[in-house]
C-alpha cells in the first residue's frame, strides 16, 4: 500500500486529506509537534478502515523532521506522498512596513525551511524509484500579495518564498518522476459551507493524480 505523510496534521484540512487519500488505499502518517493530540484523528480514520499512525515532528527543528519521517518509513515503508501544511497562530505578525529580521525569520523557518527539511528526508527515495509526490500549502497571498490582509504580510512573504521553492522544485524533478504541487487557500477554512476542508482536499488529490499542474488556488 502507498503511504502519505501529512506534516502539520490537524482536525481540519489534515484530516480531510487523510480521509481522501486513505479512502484511496493509502496508509496515513500524521506528524505534528504533539502526536498525542492526534488520537481523535486516528480513531476517526480507523472508523473508515484506514490504517494510520501518529509521529512527532517539529518543523522548526530539522533533526526532528528527519527523525519523524524516518520513523514513518520504519513503520509503513517509504513515503509516496508528502503533504506539508503546518500552522502556528503564535508566530509574530506584521505589516510589510514593519517587517524585521526577528519577525520574518521564524516564519521562514516554519514555512520554507521546514518544508525543505521534509522534502529532503523523502526526496532521495522518490528520485531513486522514479515516483512520488510532494505537496505544500500556503495562503493565497503567496500568489496575490496585495490581496492578503496587510497585518499578515510577514506570513505572506514566507509563504511566497515557499511557493517559489515549490515551483522551482517542480521544474527540477518533474522529468525524474516526482510531482511537486502547491495549493494556495484564499479562504478561512470552514467559515462557509463552500469553504470546508472536504471541498479543498480534492485539490491535493488532483495534483497528485494529474501531475500536469504545479498549482491550485482555492478562493
Amino acid at each position: 500500500m502507498p503511504v502519505i505523510a501529512i506534516i502539520g496534521a490537524g482536525q481540519g484540512l489534515g484530516l480531510a486529506i487523510a480521509k481522501l487519500f486513505g479512502g484511496n488505499g493509502f496508509k496515513v502518517a500524521l506528524l505534528s509537534r504533539a502526536p498525542s493530540k492526534l488520537e481523535p484523528l486516528l480513531a476517526e480514520l480507523a472508523k473508515d478502515g484506514i490504517e494510520a499512525a501518529a509521529f512527532a515532528a517539529d518543523v522548526t527543528d530539522r533533526a526532528s523532521v528527519a527523525s519523524g519521517l524516518a520513523a514513518v518509513k520504519e513503520r509503513f515503508g517509504a513515503v509516496d506522498v508528502l503533504e506539508y501544511s503546518p500552522s502556528n497562530p503564535s508566530l509574530p505578525q506584521a505589516r510589510a512596513s514593519e517587517i524585521s529580521h526577528d519577525i520574518l525569520q521564524p516564519w521562514l523557518d516554519f514555512q520554507l525551511h521546514g518544508a525543505i527539511a521534509a522534502a529532503g528526508a523523502v526526496l532521495p527515495d522518490m528520485l531513486a524509484r522514479g515516483s512520488g509526490t510532494i505537496l505544500v500549502t500556503t495562503g493565497a497571498s503567496s500568489v496575490h500579495p496585495g490581496a492578503g490582509h496587510p497585518a499578515f504580510a510577514a506570513a505572506g512573504v514566507a509563504m511566497g518564498a515557499l511557493r517559489n521553492w515549490a515551483h522551482a522544485l517542480h521544474s527540477d524533478v518533474k522529468d525524474r518522476g516526482v510531482q511537486v504541487g502547491h495549493v494556495a487557500i484564499g479562504a478561512f477554512i470552514g467559515q462557509t459551507p463552500e469553504t470546508t476542508a472536504d471541498r479543498i482536499a480534492p485539490l491535493y488529490w488532483e495534483l497528485h493524480m494529474q501531475r500536469d499542474q504545479v498549482e491550485k488556488v482555492f478562493h
